[in-house]
């Protein structure tokens, strides 16, 4: 695995989605099947023999690392996603992101009282997605085994929300 070519795939994208935001865009991994294998993997070698009940991965980018990270580790999928996509009763939580504020909502029946839940997304920017994300699984009694993260923001300091989490990225800025 080249942690280094993963890192180089990354684009830089100025001005998205609004300016002044440099959006760091992960499609060149996703485009090459060898580099997506190896960003799987990093998510699969880091956590496989934890125990591990569901992967919660919120949408777009997370969905591609979580189902298949759930696929790999055999622990069920669960889709974090924005208010108004799940078909079925939800419970919700809003948050602040580097440019707006948005609601996560995920099925009431998604999780069940002490399953062990791991976290999976594409970037930790400032925090409040994934801090959102915990609200969400433990008001549904699970338990937090970690939140993962192909890129993290440094300067964003998300990780401060996130403390006393065990909190793992790949490829820090």
């Amino acid at each position: 695995m080249n942690m280094d070519r993963l890192k180089e795939a990354i684009r830089d994208v100025p001005d998205f989605p609004k300016p002044g935001i440099v959006f760091k865009d992960i499609t060149p991994i996703l485009n090459d099947p060898l580099l997506l294998k190896d960003a799987v993997a990093l998510f699969a070698d880091h956590r496989r023999g934890a125990v591990i009940h569901k992967i919660a991965a919120v949408e777009a980018r997370g969905f591609i690392f979580g189902a298949t990270l759930a696929v790999e580790l055999g622990a069920g999928f669960v889709p974090v996603r924005k208010i108004g996509k799940l078909p079925h009763k939800t419970i919700e939580a809003s948050y602040d992101l580097e440019y707006g504020s948005a609601t996560l909502a995920v099925h009431e029946d998604a999780i069940k009282p002490g399953e062990r839940v791991l976290i999976v997304d594409d970037l930790l920017a400032t925090g409040g997605t994934a801090k959102a994300t915990i609200k969400l699984i433990e008001q549904l009694g699970g338990t937090i085994v970690g939140a993962d993260f192909l890129v993290e923001l440094l300067f964003l300091n998300g990780r401060s929300k996130l403390s006393g989490y065990d909190t793992h990225a790949f490829i820090v800025y």
